[in-house]
């Protein structure tokens, strides 16, 4: 993430040098003098000769006292070396330059030695540099703003109280979160905070469900318990959601260990340390035990920790599935792509049975329709295939959990997307989902469909979760505003780098990442809005890979920047609503995006209310919009197969989905379809093993032979399918890939285009996604 380094928690702020290289200089037009001044200059000495001022600005720059001064004021080699660019810009192409400046150049130039030295221009260039750069002028300030090293001071309402904080602890599937909201449904008053919609919604029916009235806050929704949409004295929200300013009895924090999480952990460390209730019951991994209790130690208040055993057997079994002829009835498949989630389904239909899909960018109804389908036991839908979407916020009747591998696609601190080994917190959390107390099954089984991967899962669940050792950090609004206050001239997203740069934080904490922040300041940017609302456009949350999405909060920010109301006629026109069912996997995604626009319109609803007035109708149509994606879904084999058939036979349309190709990749897929179904194919795996073993923490078990290398990859369903049906042999894949690197290694991809070899890791990683 984009943590700043830890300092010590009682050093000068002013101890740590900023990252100059985010200081864009403010643009200084020449000649701003005027008529007057140059004739005041040149009246009172001569007009200037500019060859003479031009090696006379030379020789200053090159002085190692001047270089010296610079960096005395704040003036680093790359500072000291733009401010003088712009400086010798400045007065080459000015006609006039102010008085005194025009009297010390004409001395210098003149070779008064007695009246000028080139030393003399130090004041005149400090002047022009911290015009530039006017966070020079106020680096004091903008250290003191962006010093992050006491997170608890920012609750001066919680600190007012002495709060008593119950950790409990335990495994998936162990009661913790049972007994946490037991409490919460005895008090006379309670907040719920979890990671999701589905999480927050499920308590809010719980706790109605019994008689106790509960009000449900989500970013995009509002459901008051009374009629009278009086406040319920319990509230059940997403903890981006929770109010650190109202008093409760009882508070819960669900999942606590994703404190750590590089993206959005701000928003458990603002709950944990702002929430203001007698009671604080956190419930996680035990991993975060030891940081939360750091955590309250700086806040004078002493941590119960309450542990819990898993309440039914976990068995990791010693086959793998190997075949899906080998499926029993409450199966779930665990695969990390939306591509192998269409394959495995498909043929899982293809031997006759039904299946449930569920995957991460499903709306919320859809997923639960799924996963009540997948749990009735008069439904003949007995095996289900998802994502690890089914992690936390789903209750399912799971008897035994298949990972169908154990790689994960990841995008890294860079942005750029690698594939890993899943975490033993990832394994744990998916596997723990089989057996789940109070279901028909009395004990959850675990296991892969590949023999290979079985080895490996066995070595993850084994290891120790690693202790969770730092918790996120986000600058505030009022932050970035006493930023922007200094730097009137800065970019949102500039504003932003300069303060991760300088911020400060001690070892407890880090600062998290604002990729997405900053892409959607970088992409409203050129559209004229004032800083709340710009901040309040680059904190919707949205997924930046859906670029239907991405056009549409455009669209949305640049007619409120014209003061023009966005109604339901309008977004109706933008989605073209009413949607058919989809025909096709293509048009499925679409119907997922155009859910997504229905959000992000009911979060900014909530937030400027007579700009998007029409939240009620609005979310009538997404009720609709998820109905005909649950058609959609119950029909994915259908949708997979007219995707197949659009498509040259064997290439798969839905390769877009998750990660869209480049228009290279396109045309790389059509001109390939002349040579053959399993041609194709067969490259394609080849090029994903070559791809595979730039992962990163690659345990030692997996790195044996080149043949051990290529089986180990060469193993997802593609392959397996090409090797059980005679297409492909272990020597011919080896073959394959012993091509593709050699066509690598002499920029000769087969697809001819400079760019693919350019970017040959990152497509071969896209490929495999």
């Amino acid at each position: 993430s984009s943590s700043s380094s830890a300092s010590s928690g009682d050093g000068g702020a002013s101890s740590r040098a900023p990252d100059t290289s985010l200081f864009v200089p403010v643009p200084l037009k020449p000649g701003l003098g005027g008529a007057a001044e140059e004739d005041v200059g040149a009246e009172l000495t001569r007009p200037l000769d500019k060859g003479e001022v031009l090696k006379n600005l030379n020789k200053f720059y090159k002085r190692k006292e001047i270089q010296r001064l610079g960096a005395e004021n704040g003036l680093d080699a790359r500072l000291f070396h733009q401010a003088f660019i712009s400086f010798r810009k400045y007065i080459m192409e000015s006609s006039s330059v102010s008085a005194d400046l025009h009297i010390i150049l004409n001395d210098i130039c003149c070779g008064f030695v007695l009246l000028g030295h080139v030393d003399d221009l130090f004041p005149f260039f400090l002047r022009h540099a911290k015009q530039i750069f006017p966070m020079l002028d106020c680096m004091d300030d903008l250290r003191k703003i962006s010093d992050l090293r006491l997170p608890p001071n920012w609750y001066p309402d919680a600190r007012a109280i002495q709060r008593k904080i119950i950790f409990h602890a335990g495994p998936t599937n162990s009661g913790k979160t049972y007994h946490a909201i037991q409490r919460f449904l005895s008090a006379k008053s309670g907040i719920y905070c979890g990671p999701l919609k589905l999480l927050a919604h499920e308590i809010f029916q719980k706790s109605n469900d019994a008689n106790v009235p509960c009000d449900l806050v989500t970013g995009e929704e509002r459901v008051f318990a009374n009629e009278d949409a009086r406040q319920a004295p319990h509230v059940a929200c997403t903890i981006e959601m929770c109010s650190t300013n109202t008093p409760y009895e009882v508070a819960v924090i669900d999942e606590i260990q994703m404190i750590r999480d590089p993206a959005r952990g701000w928003a458990w460390t603002r709950a944990l340390l702002g929430l203001c209730a007698e009671e604080i019951h956190v419930c996680g991994e035990p991993a975060a035990i030891d940081l939360v209790t750091e955590l309250m130690y700086t806040t004078g208040e002493e941590v119960e920790v309450r542990n819990y055993k898993r309440l039914t057997p976990l068995t990791v079994l010693d086959y793998a599935l190997e075949s899906l002829d080998n499926l029993r009835p409450g199966d779930c498949i665990v695969c990390f792509s939306k591509n192998d989630i269409y394959s495995v389904s498909r043929q899982i239909e293809a031997r006759g049975l039904e299946c449930a899909v569920i995957y991460g960018s499903l709306p919320p109804g859809t997923k639960l329709e799924q996963a009540k389908k997948f749990n009735d036991p008069d439904d003949p839908c007995k095996i289900l295939v998802a994502t690890d979407a089914i992690g936390m916020g789903l209750n399912l009747c799971i008897r035994r959990i298949i990972f169908n591998s154990i790689v994960k696609p990841t995008v890294n601190e860079k942005g750029e997307k690698e594939i890993d080994s899943i975490t033993t917190s990832q394994a744990l959390q998916i596997a723990g989902r089989a057996g789940r107390f109070g279901s028909s099954f009395k004990q959850g089984e675990v296991t892969t469909m590949h023999r290979d991967d079985l080895v490996q899962l066995k070595e993850i669940l084994s290891d120790a979760v690693p202790p969770v050792k730092a918790a996120g950090l986000h600058p505030t609004p009022e932050q970035i505003e006493m930023f922007a206050y200094h730097l009137p001239d800065a970019t949102l997203s500039n504003l932003i780098d300069i303060f991760v740069s300088l911020s400060q934080v001690d070892g407890m904490y880090f600062v998290c990442n604002i990729d997405d922040f900053k892409f959607l300041a970088d992409m409203i940017q050129h559209i004229p809005l004032n800083l709340r609302s710009r901040y309040v456009f680059c904190t919707a949350p949205l997924n930046r890979k859906e670029p239907f999405v991405c056009t549409t909060l455009l669209k949305f920010a640049r007619q409120f920047s014209r003061n023009e109301p966005l109604t339901f006629n309008w977004l109706c026109r933008h989605t073209k609503w009413p949607l058919a069912p989809p025909k096709n996997i293509k048009e499925l995604v679409h119907l997922e995006a155009v859910h997504d626009v229905f959000d992000l319109y009911l979060w900014l609803s909530y937030r400027f209310m007579d700009m998007f007035p029409d939240a009620v109708l609005v979310r009538d149509i997404q009720k609709k919009l998820d109905d005909i994606i649950q058609i959609g879904v119950c029909n994915i084999t259908k949708l997979i197969r007219a995707s197949q058939s659009a498509a040259a036979p064997g290439t798969a349309e839905a390769v877009a989905e998750d990660f869209p190709l480049s228009g290279t990749q396109k045309d790389a897929r059509v001109a390939s379809d002349h040579h053959g179904a399993a041609s194709t194919e067969a490259l394609s795996i080849a090029m994903e093993a070559a791809g595979l073993r730039r992962a990163k923490n690659s345990r030692p078990s997996r790195l044996g032979s080149r043949q051990e290398d290529v089986k180990s990859y060469g193993r997802g369903s593609l392959a397996n399918r090409l090797l059980r049906e005679g297409l492909l042999t272990q020597e011919m894949l080896r073959q394959l890939e012993s091509e593709w690197q050699d066509q690598h290694r002499n920029g000769r991809y087969g697809f001819g285009s400079k760019r693919d070899d350019q970017h040959g890791s990152k497509e071969t990683r896209k490929k495999r996604k």
